[in-house]
């Protein structure tokens, strides 16, 4: 007799917006999509929420309406995944994801604010917004207190997604921002200050 083997249910961005629709997943469920399968987000510290709460404000003081600041809110990629990175910087203005959330086309930037959850945000989530064709993916490392810039994303012969430039900023340095150049971004307003000063 064979052995039966069991294969995890893999869903469409369609099927899983059925599934919230029908409320099967809710808010406090944590889920995302990811490659057509449902995924537990990990828990939040508070260093986590203290730095995504500063990158959004700063985003927002030197952005303005010059582009769309999301926190938390998913976009939608074409590998049957709906992530919520921790910010988006997207073109246009909040009406204009009314009808869907961003696509990869929409979208200037995404940044993970990373501790616990390092070593997912530097393979499975750097190889899921490449494939995508996300230009421009940050990861606000918390461990080592450095900003991880990932641009221009490519595919080896092996058929792999990564990024053929990533440069480290340290917490006491400015950057620019994806798209607008002239905006620069004072990493020590989002890193908490106690641990760039000591």
């Amino acid at each position: 007799m064979d052995a039966m083997i069991a294969t995890p249910k893999r869903f469409t961005i369609d099927e899983y917006h059925r599934l919230i629709e029908l409320g099967f997943l809710t808010e406090g469920d944590r889920i995302e999509l990811i490659r057509g399968e449902l995924i537990q987000k990990t828990a939040k510290g508070t260093t986590h929420t203290f730095c995504t709460t500063r990158l959004c404000r700063q985003l927002n003081r030197l952005l303005g309406d010059q582009a769309v600041i999301r926190g938390q809110d998913p976009i939608t990629l074409p590998n049957y995944s709906e992530p919520e990175p921790d910010v988006v910087i997207a073109r246009g203005r909040d009406e204009s994801y009314l009808a869907h959330h961003p696509y990869p086309e929409n979208i200037l930037l995404v940044v993970e604010i990373s501790d616990s959850t390092l070593a997912y945000d530097q393979t499975t989530k750097l190889g899921l917004y490449a494939e995508a064709g996300i230009s421009n993916y940050w990861i606000v490392n918390l461990n080592a207190y450095q900003l991880e810039r990932y641009s221009q994303p490519y595919q080896n012969i092996q058929g792999e997604f990564n990024y053929l430039t990533k440069q480290i900023s340290l917490a006491n340095q400015s950057v620019a921002i994806p798209g607008f150049e002239d905006a620069l971004l004072d990493l020590s307003r989002i890193f908490p200050m106690s641990a760039i000063s000591e």
